[in-house]
Formats: structure tokens, sequence, C-alpha cells
């Protein structure tokens, strides 16, 4: 394993995981603080390192892992997923993973009203993509549709990582339910699909194409045999009209008659290769479903 010596560590073997991975200072630290209960509290919003020396352990590991598959979750969502017995615990440690720049809280949560009072949500760091990529770890199961760069819509992109991640969440609660993430569905796709450079754009065929929020499914083990369903994902946060006078621009119930061509022609066994497409919409308010 090559040394990163911008970090000089000490190494250490995680158990649960069999590979070596590395505890990491921060790159400014001037003195090792040998007790986080001296220190002073820290803010939620800046980040203050102190130079702690952070023994990275199979649950950090995991907890990178998650918030590599959906980019942003709250601490909420990633003790669900990594598990312990102290929430507190759990907040304080995530809290010296940010503050020491393995993850991050990305500041546009702060700008939305009552975001101080709610658990904070949480992003991969470089402190987490040098441990991930020095540890081996290949990040090919990516559950939300990638973006190198901050998203736009930040509230809008974390209403479709809470709602894949809490599907992912219930499957594993029942033994006969597995979730299927996108990079499975798409592993199985037609050859020219998976060539495609954007193979979520599913065609319509009166023209143009649909990019789903999010894609999954569920395998149900059903004794003898299997069954499968499959969805795309639409997050709709009310900003998007109901409908449009112009139906070139976009509209909620545009996209719904979209998808409904989609189905009618069968373009998702064409496109996707699956064999049922769902279209799951989640929303704000009861007036929106209505």
């Amino acid at each position: 394993m090559a040394a990163l010596p911008s970090h000089g560590g000490t190494l250490y073997r995680g158990a649960a995981h069999g590979g070596t991975y590395r505890s990491f200072p921060t790159a400014s630290a001037g003195v090792i603080a040998p007790c986080m209960n001296s220190a002073p509290r820290r803010s939620r919003m800046r980040r203050t390192p102190i130079g702690k020396r952070l023994e990275l352990t199979p649950r950090d590991i995991e907890i990178f892992n998650a918030l590599s598959r959906y980019r942003y979750l709250r601490s909420t969502y990633l003790h669900a997923f990594v598990g312990g017995a102290s929430t507190k615990r759990f907040k304080e440690r995530l809290g010296n993973l940010f503050h020491e720049g393995f993850i991050d809280r990305p500041d546009r949560q702060w700008k939305f009203l009552n975001a101080r009072s709610r658990a904070a949500v949480y992003e991969n760091d470089a402190g987490a993509a040098r441990v991930l990529l020095d540890s081996g770890v290949v990040a090919n199961d990516i559950r939300t549709f990638p973006h190198a760069k901050p998203h736009r819509q930040f509230l809008h992109s974390l209403m479709i990582c809470e709602a894949l991640a809490s599907l992912d969440l219930g499957a594993r609660a029942n033994p006969r339910l597995r979730y299927i993430a996108w990079p499975e569905i798409f592993a199985r796709a037609p050859v020219n699909t998976r060539l495609a450079s954007t193979p979520f754009r599913i065609p319509v065929p009166s023209g143009g194409y649909l990019v789903p929020d999010g894609m999954f499914g569920f395998e149900y083990d059903l004794g003898e045999k299997k069954a499968y369903r499959f969805f795309a994902l639409e997050a709709d946060r009310g900003t998007m009209p109901l409908v449009r006078s112009d139906r070139n621009q976009t509209s909620l119930f545009g996209k719904l008659a979209a998808y409904r061509e989609i189905i009618a022609r069968q373009v998702h066994k064409t496109h996707l290769g699956i064999s049922t497409l769902f279209v799951l919409t989640i929303t704000t308010s009861q007036e929106r479903v209505n």
C-alpha cells in the first residue's frame, strides 16, 4: 500500500474489513489534543480542527461507504445503516470526523428554516475519499445518479437520497425482500444502454427523453421462485408546475404522461431490460397528491 507522506499517520488493521487503514491527523495540526472532553464545544456549521489523531474504525469506513452510495445523509440515516448502541456517542464521532476533515456538513443546509434544530446532513470530504482510495474501495455502488459538483437544488437532492436510503433500509428489515440499486439494473441492461454516456435517459416514443430522479427495484422471495418489480423515482418538492400551456416545458403531469407512454410502448424492456416499470412519486403535501 502506498504511503501518504502529507499525513504521516499510524497504521492499523480493521478486523471487520480485512484491510489496512491509516489514521490521519489534519494537515494543519500543530498539537495533538489528548482528549476531546477538555476541548470547548465546537460549532455545528463551521469546521474547527484541533489536530486530534483519529484511529479509524471499521464503522467509520462503513459511514464513508454509506455516503459514497447516497451522497447526502442525515446523522439519523447513517446511524440506521451502521448501528451503534449510543446515538450521543455516534453524533460525537461524526463531529470528530467532520472537524478533522473526513466528512463534511454541506453549507447549503444551514440556509433553510429550522435547519439548526434538525439532524445534520453529511457528505464525504477529501479525507474520506483518500481513506476509501487507500483501502482499495471502488465506488461502483453509487445508488444516486452521480454528480461531481455540488447540486444546485440541494433540498431536492437530499430528498432523493433519503427516499432511496429509506427504501434500502426497509428492505434490509425484511429477509424475503432484496433492494436492487440502479447500478445492478444497468449492469443487466442491453449493450447499447450500458455503453451510453447517460444510460439513465429513457427515450420517449413521441420524442425527447426522461431522466428519473432515481431508479431501483425489489426482489421478492416467494419460496420456490423470485419475483421482481422495478421503479422510477420522482421527487416532487412542489416547485414544478402541475401543468403548463406549453407542452415543451416541464410539468408534473407532462412527466407522468411521458411515463405512461414509455410503459405502454414497453420502452423499459428494450432500453433497460427490465420486466416491469412503476413510477413512485413522493411529494411534500396532501394538496400535491390530490
